[in-house]
């Protein structure tokens, strides 16, 4: 199905693509320019995609395929998961160019050209339907990421950029193989077709931890988050911005696209393994992030506790989680990245991300320090913000299959709390003593115009997420259907609606005292 009549999926991929090759020929102005325009123009091209997805109708959309050779073909579609993640990337690159305004003075052609590229690549993985295409562009992704890091990045970027490359290259390669052997037996690359097809349940064990071993270091999963961190400080702040907001992203999108979909009776078998990391990495890197003294590397930390909600939601097998862990990515998506925003513009005029350089910010950046509190407070899960919807959703679901994860994952939360706010108190209120930390002026209009539409985007989601459920819902009930046949039982052996014998006794009772008293 594709309601608009003309390949918009394609034309989203192409546009960039083709300033991304102009950049590199131009001077550092017209590359700023251009890249600005594409990535608003895309922006405004995904809001034609939301404006027209019919929520409700066909379950793929905007449907285009080109068959090319053997097995491979040129297929792009999206369901409303895959439209929220688009949205979600074509909202943060304009943003992205344009904290990298000043603060990139060299090879800025090329700087521009690898977003742009990069922002082909992350359309292209949500949108593809064609196995070997999503592999293709999946694993294309490390490349501008790769150079970001290498060139533009901190004093150590060399060492991060290969740790970075290393990590997610090397967890891919099984995947490949995984699904060289799925096409095979299926007879077709073709993702709608293979999301229907039953593999033998002996088979799905390999299969799954072959997709496993990308995904988990894409997420990242403990114990192979640890190029995270290191991604993070050397990175400019543009490149942990779309790190964290949308590349992180694709090991969830993974999990939802092909682990449990595909392998329904595998990620049932390792769902205490999913489990069992998962709350090693909620208590675990909570813990760290609370000693750090490099906001960027706390902020890191931070990201692998959120993602680990998102891991236990999808894993939950059931609507609440699974919508609530879509929700998660999408809002820790805008808040992470306005994080990293707000340490890049103090870091722009101190040159330094240790904490305890900074304090009393509220007093000469008061600006700054009300939008910076609004991403602690949606980074902590406050009701009213896009932080509390999702997990609070994802618990919910979480809670209906194992009570003791929940309150691990609980105590997770409750420990962001601490660490967010131990942040936001040394940086914003005390003192202010330093006098480099008294000369530095509060926000700039083209800083406010970067940080104000993530602020919206936030409260309406959290204000109203009805706005950004509805699109998924259907593609939710589809997967939960598909998995719902391998779902474990809870641990409080109860079914939603179900009465226990408790309840029974205490209904029968009211119901003869009932009698008597009409008597």
């Amino acid at each position: 199905m594709n309601q608009l009549d003309f390949p918009i999926l394609s034309l989203m991929m192409g546009l960039p693509m083709l300033a991304a090759i102009i950049c590199m020929f131009v001077g550092a102005h017209s590359a700023r320019l251009i890249a600005l325009v594409t990535t608003l123009v895309l922006f405004a091209l995904g809001v034609v995609l939301w404006a027209n997805y019919d929520i409700g109708g066909a379950q793929w959309q905007y449907v285009e395929r080109v068959d090319l050779f053997g097995d491979f073909a040129w297929a792009l579609g999206i369901d409303g998961i895959s439209m929220m993640l688009i949205m979600l990337t074509v909202f943060l690159m304009p943003i992205c160019i344009g904290a990298s305004w000043e603060s990139i003075q060299n090879r800025v052609g090329e700087y521009m050209a690898a977003f742009l590229f990069m922002e082909v690549l992350m359309i292209g993985v949500f949108a593809a339907q064609d196995i070997f295409l999503f592999y293709i562009l999946f694993e294309a992704g490390l490349i501008p990421m790769y150079l970001i890091i290498g060139i533009w990045g901190g004093s150590n970027r060399i060492y991060a950029s290969y740790k970075f490359f290393l990590y997610t290259l090397l967890g891919s390669v099984v995947m490949l193989i995984a699904m060289l052997w799925m096409v095979q037996d299926a007879g077709t690359s073709d993702i709608p077709t293979l999301l229907n097809y039953d593999f033998a349940p002996e088979a799905q064990t390999w299969l799954w931890l072959a997709f496993f071993a990308s995904f988990a270091v894409k997420m990242p999963m403990w114990p192979v988050h640890t190029w995270l961190p290191d991604a993070h400080v050397q990175a400019p702040t543009a490149g942990s911005v779309i790190l964290a907001g949308v590349l992180l992203k694709m090991g969830g999108y993974g999990f939802l696209r092909f682990s449990l979909p595909m392998f329904p009776e595998a990620s049932e078998q390792f769902i205490w393994l999913i489990f069992a990391l998962s709350m090693v990495a909620v208590i675990y890197t909570s813990l760290v992030a609370l000693v750090q003294q490099d906001m960027k590397k706390l902020i890191a930390y931070s990201s692998v506790a959120h993602m680990a909600i998102v891991t236990v939601g999808l894993f939950a097998f059931n609507r609440q989680g699974i919508e609530g862990a879509v929700i998660v990515m999408l809002s820790h998506g805008l808040v992470s990245g306005a994080l990293f925003l707000c340490v890049g513009v103090i870091y722009d005029r101190l040159h330094t991300r240790e904490i305890s350089r900074y304090g009393g910010l509220s007093i000469n950046m008061p600006q700054y320090a009300i939008l910076f509190m609004l991403f602690t407070m949606a980074s902590v899960g406050l009701p009213g913000t896009s932080g509390f919807v999702g997990e609070f959703l994802s618990l919910v679901g979480l809670y209906q299959v194992n009570s003791w994860v929940t309150l691990v994952c609980a105590i997770g939360i409750i420990l962001s709390a601490s660490y967010m706010l131990y942040l936001y108190r040394r940086v914003v209120f005390g003192d202010l003593v330093h006098d480099d930390v008294k000369a530095m002026p509060d926000l700039s209009a083209r800083e406010i115009a970067l940080l104000a539409p993530i602020a919206a985007a936030v409260m309406w989601m959290g204000v109203y997420p009805e706005s950004f459920i509805a699109p998924i819902r259907d593609d939710v009930g589809t997967l939960v259907a598909r998995i719902d046949r391998a779902a474990p039982e809870g641990d409080a052996h109860l079914k939603i609606g179900q009465v226990t014998p408790t309840q029974k006794g205490a209904i029968a009772h009211e119901t003869v005292a009932g009698h008597g008293e009409s008597h």
